[in-house]
């Protein structure tokens, strides 16, 4: 079925690439946009970076905060008018949780614009999640207990949330439908013994992927690393297992522990990504990235609180170029191997192009 995980996928916009340098007159639509639509989440995952004092993401959060159902409407026709391609909804909070979401998404259902969200899983039920069976492109949960008592300590809820979400995930597998679900299995040093059997757990259930991240715990590379360091070799046993016993053409495996521990310095001084997918707050300002949400500081393109996000995206190039990542972003980055791969390509003599 071809890669769902690449760094690649962008260089099949051709026209989008192009218009990205500052030196290029022409401003294209996103690709993609993340929409965080609530602050809202019953979870409290003890790693949560945007509950977490230490960590620059979701510094300038505020917890009540949600996009009005009137401005989300709004928000939604501009995506459809500009030709965005995408939308995915994440936290923030749990999109779940947003009081407006199922209207949100039957909206998009009526559209070209395909749409997927990142949740706990705890409300993938009812209505909502028929819809996403049947109309969405993916879903992912993040998990990181592998039991009741494990899962309630993590995440600081109730016991028997992990059977209840669980029930939720084979449940939703039973509806059919289109839609990819797949788990992003956060790993710290409570469960890194258990990502073994939970990879065979959720296969068991009818999971088409699962995604092995790590937990981040500070600003730095170092910081991370140190945190990491005692059990990587455990998780890489363990992964490296799981891919060999469990992959096959219905299930992937995508190890991204390693990866994402070494995206913190950066030696670039723009990043291609502000124009291929910003994030729209529950705050309704407008954000460079997910890693720069609720920054108001350095991460805020502009508001859309008085004015359409159509009329903002449009009126002024310079507004992508305002942040320097080799100042601004020496910390976990979803995007810096993407980064540094446009520039590189955007980058090429083209004296000496045909010299492959």
């Amino acid at each position: 079925m071809g890669l769902l995980y690449s760094k690649m996928k962008i260089f099949h916009f051709k026209e989008k690439v192009d218009s990205l340098p500052e030196n290029s007159a022409q401003i294209l639509p996103p690709l993609q946009i993340r929409i965080k639509p609530t602050n809202a989440c019953a979870h409290n995952c003890w790693y949560c970076a945007y509950r977490a004092e230490n960590i620059q993401l979701g510094k300038d959060m505020v917890h009540r905060d949600y996009i009005p159902k009137e401005k989300m409407m709004e928000i939604v026709s501009d995506i459809v008018e500009m030709g965005v391609k995408t939308v995915t909804f994440s936290g923030g909070g749990d999109p779940f949780y947003y009081p407006y979401f199922l209207e949100t998404v039957q909206r998009l259902s009526e559209t070209p614009v395909k749409f997927a969200a990142l949740t706990n899983g705890a409300r993938l039920q009812g209505e909502i999640a028929s819809l996403f069976a049947t109309h969405g492109t993916w879903l992912r949960i993040s998990m990181d207990g592998w039991d009741d008592e494990s899962y309630s300590a993590c995440r600081r809820v109730p016991k028997g949330e992990f059977t209840k979400v669980m029930n939720n995930i084979e449940a939703f597998k039973k509806l059919g439908g289109r839609c990819y679900l797949g788990i992003s299995l956060i790993v710290d040093d409570k469960n890194f013994l258990h990502i073994f059997d939970m990879i065979k757990k959720l296969k068991g259930l009818g999971i088409d992927s699962v995604k092995i991240s790590p937990c981040i715990v500070g600003n730095t590379q170092k910081e991370n690393n140190e945190y990491h360091k005692p059990i990587f070799k455990y998780v890489k046993d363990h992964v490296r297992r799981a891919v060999e016993e469990f992959t096959d053409p219905q299930f992937e495996i995508f190890d991204s522990y390693h990866e994402q521990l070494e995206t913190f310095g950066k030696k670039y001084d723009w990043c291609p990504y502000i124009q291929i997918v910003p994030v729209i707050g529950a705050d309704l300002n407008v954000y460079s990235c997910h890693d720069k949400a609720y920054n108001l500081e350095e991460g805020r393109i502009g508001s859309i609180r008085e004015q359409r996000l159509k009329e903002l995206w449009f009126s002024d190039k310079n507004q992508f170029f305002r942040i320097n990542p080799s100042l601004h972003c020496n910390h976990h980055c979803m995007v810096h191997d993407r980064n540094r791969l446009l520039i590189e390509y955007l980058d090429v003599n083209k004296e000496h192009l045909e010299f492959v």
